[in-house]
């Protein structure tokens, strides 16, 4: 994980100029543990829980921090796992919130008490 990431905030995207290109994919993603990238422009990472209720917990955390940076993953639950995924909708690609919001969720994660 990139600690600089951690600490770097979302900002609005306007959907100019802001796509990442190949290679600053390349470069980001390296650094971000168990994310894969998908069809070339999204970032995909599933998460695995002991229960239920720990993965509601995690979804509801990583809510509340999509919705304090004002940037939102696709999320698919069910017991035992979370699936996230991250895009840039408006760019239709991948911008640095992407890389912003997977290094929180990898935190969020990281620091979960499961």
């Amino acid at each position: 994980m990139k600690p600089k990431l951690l600490k770097m905030k979302c900002w609005p995207c306007e959907g100019i100029g802001d796509k990442l290109s190949k290679k600053q994919i390349e470069n980001n993603i390296k650094h971000l543990k168990g994310w894969k990238l998908v069809n070339n422009y999204r970032l995909a990472k599933t998460y695995k829980f002991k229960d239920f209720k720990s993965t509601l917990n995690f979804v509801n955390k990583l809510g509340k921090i999509a919705e304090q940076q004002g940037h939102h993953p696709n999320i698919n639950f069910t017991w035992g796992k979370a699936e996230v995924m991250f895009y840039t909708h408006v760019l239709n690609g991948l911008s640095m919130n992407d890389f912003i919001m997977a290094t929180k969720t990898n935190d969020i994660y990281k620091n979960q008490r499961l």
